[in-house]
């Protein structure tokens, strides 16, 4: 079965080790057996099966968005399975420039990670970036998480209330460590939404119980390597009591559609 990976981050092989464990901090996570780099991510997801990834970056600070959008802009010409996304930050002075070079050069989406980037999601600073993509690209949007509210679920119906057209993919089930709150909050919008980082906290059931209301078409398949592995992501998945037009929906059918990969 065809897999796409919709949820993966890699860097610069001399920074790669630090960028992954700085990440395993932040989410207090014991040590990843990833190393962050694209050599181990087509190396462990050939092992899985997957065969199309979409990379994603994410800028701590506003000076360092045009650098790691370059990157990660460098890493689809050099491999025809990577899908780029850009990135912004919401205290950058000429944010919509950003986005202009974004579309301009053909990246197909903006991911923001409001926990770690420290603004909320439906900051206005962000509005003209939302306003400047519905329609074009999706937003990946961080989701969730119990010790901050930069990007509780609220937040983002906020949103997609505002910018009726805006394609969001919402990252972990619509909430990392509140999925119940996302699922009331969202269960209802036109979002989509990813499993990544999530089953590994999830009993099963819950997990199917989730897809199954939410509907598969609006779920997508993502390992959020390099914090997890993706073929034991793969496999963990794959043990789930979804039906086989389940499983190839959120394998790969609802990422071509975003990306209108047919």
């Amino acid at each position: 079965m065809k897999i796409i990976d919709i949820h993966t981050h890699v860097y610069p092989d001399k920074i790669a080790r630090k960028a992954t464990h700085s990440i395993e901090e932040f989410y207090q996570l014991e040590g990843s057996r990833m190393d962050g780099t694209v050599e181990m991510l087509l190396q462990q997801g050939q092992k899985a099966g997957i065969s199309t990834y979409v990379v994603l970056p994410v800028s701590n600070t506003p000076n360092r968005v045009r650098s790691i959008n370059e990157f990660l802009l460098e890493q689809t010409k050099l491999h025809n399975n990577f899908i780029g996304f850009g990135t912004v930050h919401a205290e950058m002075e000429h944010i919509t420039q950003e986005v202009d070079w974004i579309l301009h050069n053909g990246l197909r989406g903006i991911k923001m990670h409001p926990d770690s980037q420290r603004f909320s999601i439906d900051d206005v600073r962000l509005y003209p970036v939302y306003d400047m993509i519905q329609g074009k690209i999706p937003v990946m949007l961080h989701m969730g998480d119990l010790r901050y509210n930069y990007s509780h679920p609220v937040r983002l119906r906020k949103i997609l209330n505002l910018f009726p057209k805006l394609e969001v993919i919402a990252a972990h089930f619509g909430g990392y460590s509140m999925y119940h709150t996302a699922r009331e909050l969202l269960w209802d919008t036109d979002c989509i939404f990813d499993v990544s980082s999530s089953l590994m906290f999830m009993e099963q059931g819950e997990a199917e119980r989730y897809i199954n209301s939410y509907g598969a078409e609006r779920m997508a398949y993502g390992t959020d390597y390099p914090l997890w592995d993706p073929v034991t992501e793969v496999k963990r998945f794959s043990q789930l009591k979804l039906t086989d037009d389940q499983f190839e929906q959120i394998f790969h059918k609802t990422a071509e559609r975003l990306f209108d990969l047919k």
